[in-house]
């Protein structure tokens, strides 16, 4: 997501040319790479380890401790005895709260060119994009909810009769929190923020391809004098993603990734009415209307599906071009395609890094074939890049049809797809015509013609000449099958909390 992060980097590069940020650490020195339960950095139960792996070239990072049920458990536990009454983390005031949010804030920001470095390494993301947008956006985050910290506060209400009534905004209680690799530290953040503000206290999980940038957080977060306990971050895959769902104590589930793990999770949660937020797939409409300025449409059009490899849940995937200008329209993003800058992610020009791994590479792959073979106009790309890592061409389809796979599949990759409308009527009704509903974009100079598209497409955000522009203050998430729930702003932390109505019998009352 975030790719207002991208215009970050673009003012960087007018600004630094070649030399946009301070220089990478290729070779990060330090690696945390065990489990972090109650403050302490310990190994798996049953020694089991995975491998992370670099996906520029395929080589391996580092062997990383991998949690099992059993630590699951011990996590659980730890969360669990952080959050009982009495403890230092329920009786904290809540502005000390966000004291340790800010402080956690000043410790990313003082290593924010080592975190972004590991970032690049583990995900291959250029490191431009990650210390000028994701690492400049986790810093936000946590500063944004640390002033959140103090007022996530109750009502008096005016309740008949001799009453007192008011509410408090209580802590939901112990979460897990189930990352991505698309942007892994940003959406550590953007779990870890919310849920911190409001008193709850924490099981992160990262992703298995991406672990390392949540764990070196993890060692922050102790630095920055959080209680044992609070936040508890285990690496692992799908079984460990199971545990934490199926645990009778953890209170709240919040996901980011796919739609069809993100049913799993709703499932496992019903068993005992878990809490949860998802935030899942999409296949976004990005439409431009024929009186829009066409170059500028073309580029934010090109850098709404192109950012970060295509590895956005609410990338503008299915571009939607008015007839009378939709050949001009094709050639112009074919040619932007073709001009895309796809190599090392740690040199300065590098626009495209690598996909997270061979398998994502080779399903893009598949999906491009299918393209092909069902009829749409490939005008650039179509194969993978280079001879080692998993890099993919970026890639344009023309003639791009409904019913196509690739119209129809979240491919997640550098591949856009451009539809030709005729009628807002039309376009209105085959965009909504997906089961996803995360986003949506109009480009035109016609505010009536961009009022009726707000107002009829249903997506959880729509933007308006303008694709991937996020602020903390505002809410995410998706209708639909995108999923439940909305993050950042306040609605993030309604997230977290529990509201409790308390009534007070009075032996009088004036008003």
């Amino acid at each position: 997501m975030l790719r207002n992060l991208n215009k970050l980097v673009q003012i960087q590069k007018a600004k630094f040319a070649t030399a946009a940020a301070p220089a990478p650490h290729t070779k990060p020195e330090i690696l945390y790479t065990g489990l972090f339960i109650n403050n302490e950095w310990v190994k798996s139960s049953d020694g089991r380890t995975f491998q992370t792996e670099n996906p520029t070239n395929g080589s391996i990072i580092a062997d990383v401790q991998q949690a099992g049920k059993a630590d699951i458990d011990k996590a659980v536990d730890a969360a669990k005895k952080a959050f009982k009454l009495g403890s230092p983390w329920r009786q904290m005031d809540a502005s000390q709260r966000g004291y340790l949010l800010n402080k956690l804030a000043d410790l990313v920001e003082r290593d924010r060119a080592y975190m972004a470095s590991l970032e690049t390494l583990d995900n291959g993301k250029p490191y431009l994009a990650a210390y000028h947008g994701d690492l400049a956006s986790v810093i936000k985050n946590l500063r944004y909810y640390a002033g959140w910290a103090d007022k996530n506060h109750g009502a008096v209400l005016p309740m008949d009769g001799k009453y007192f009534a008011y509410t408090r905004h209580e802590p939901v209680g112990v979460c897990g929190q189930i990352i991505p690799w698309n942007f892994p530290l940003l959406m550590a953040a953007w779990k870890l923020g919310p849920a911190l503000a409001a008193g709850c206290t924490v099981l992160l999980k990262p992703a298995e391809q991406t672990p390392l940038t949540a764990l070196y957080l993890a060692q922050l977060v102790k630095e920055a004098g959080f209680p044992a306990g609070v936040v508890n971050v285990v690496p692992g895959f799908g079984d460990a993603g199971a545990a934490i769902v199926d645990h009778p104590d953890v209170d709240k589930v919040a996901f980011t990734g796919s739609t069809e793990v993100g049913k799993l999770i709703q499932r496992g949660a019903a068993g005992s009415v878990k809490r949860i937020t998802l935030e899942l797939g999409g296949k976004s409409p990005n439409i431009v209307l024929a009186d829009a300025d066409l170059p500028y449409a073309v580029e934010q059009s090109h850098m709404a599906l192109f950012y970060n490899m295509g590895q956005c849940c609410c990338a503008g995937s299915r571009t939607f071009v008015q007839d009378s200008i939709y050949e001009e329209f094709v050639a112009q993003a074919a040619a932007r395609a073709s001009r895309r800058v796809v190599g090392d992610p740690f040199r300065a020009d590098t626009e495209q890094g690598p996909q997270i791994d061979g398998e994502q590479q080779e399903k893009i792959l598949q999906l491009i074939s299918s393209g092909q073979q069902q009829g749409a106009r490939l005008m650039c790309g179509g194969r993978r890049g280079g001879d080692s890592g998993y890099f993919v061409q970026p890639t344009v389809f023309a003639d791009v049809q409904d019913h196509m796979d690739i119209a129809r599949t979240e491919i997640f990759g550098p591949v856009q797809q451009i539809l030709k409308f005729s009628q807002l009527d039309e376009v209105l009704e085959r965009a909504n015509n997906s089961e996803y509903g995360l986003a949506a974009a109009v480009f035109t100079k016609d505010i009536d013609k961009a009022n009726y598209l707000i107002q009829g497409l249903r997506a959880g955000t729509v933007w308006v000449n303008d694709y991937n522009v996020f602020g903390n203050q505002v809410p995410f998430g998706g209708f639909k099958q995108s999923g439940i729930g909305r993050e950042n702003g306040p609605y993030g932390i309604k997230n977290y909390t529990e509201v409790k109505a308390v009534v007070v019998k009075l032996t009088e009352k004036n008003s």
